[in-house]
């Protein structure tokens, strides 16, 4: 590099994670907000405060369970934000991600005595029902149908119409995985002498005590 230019720069961390999850969480937000200032306007008794600590704890769950999951990529690797802990996952080191109901990302690792580490992270970002899965690969057959030789649903001309599939979005569990595969692909070319190594797990403390204390208080508020 010749004095005088740029650093490249970085690719930007991409975030994957579920916009209905977040919707979710957003209007239970609102919700919860409007029914503590109700409770702390009108509330004058021992079961307002019940009620606002219940409402509390039943806020950090949807907090924790639709906001924080997500999956977040960029050039070092994956890291996966679930609800109360988090992993962080070296491309070296993913060797597929495939869709059962969560997404799932399988690892391999070698080990010091000459074997091989795996483990599968599941990430609660995107979820993927079998029914989707089955109403896909259901759809993707009739269009495969349609196009082949002598099948219907050609046009007045006799040619096949094209498939055009609803553009995808970040809450596709397809789109997701197929995203995440090239971006492995593409830091495992890049880096093919890199060595792979096992995972790295931490529980979220600030995720655990935004449940814990509301039910401690509630339990206490409900005993007292």
């Amino acid at each position: 590099m010749t004095a005088g230019q740029d650093a490249p720069a970085r690719p930007r961390p991409q975030t994957f994670r579920s916009p209905f999850a977040v919707a979710i969480w957003w209007l239970w937000a609102l919700f919860a907000v409007g029914n503590l200032i109700d409770l702390a306007v009108q509330g004058r008794t021992h079961g307002s405060l019940d009620a606002a600590f219940g409402l509390l704890l039943v806020t950090s769950v949807v907090y924790t369970a639709a906001q924080r999951p997500r999956l977040v990529a960029d050039s070092g690797g994956l890291t996966i934000v679930n609800p109360l802990r988090d992993h962080r996952v070296g491309w070296a080191a993913v060797v597929g991600i495939d869709a059962a109901e969560l997404i799932r990302v399988r690892c391999k690792w070698p080990l010091d005595d000459g074997g091989t580490g795996s483990r599968a992270i599941s990430s609660w970002a995107v979820h993927s029902s079998r029914r989707k899965q089955a109403a896909a690969r259901m759809r993707a057959q009739r269009r495969a149908a349609r196009a082949a030789p002598g099948g219907r649903g050609f046009g007045a001309f006799g040619t096949a119409p094209e498939a055009r599939p609803p553009a995808p979005t970040a809450a596709d569990a397809d789109h997701v995985i197929t995203a995440l595969t090239a971006l492995a692909d593409q830091a495992n070319a890049a880096a093919p002498d890199e060595r792979a190594v096992p995972p790295v797990s931490t529980w979220n403390w600030m995720a655990v005590a935004l449940i814990v204390v509301p039910a401690l208080a509630l339990l206490i508020a409900v005993f007292a």
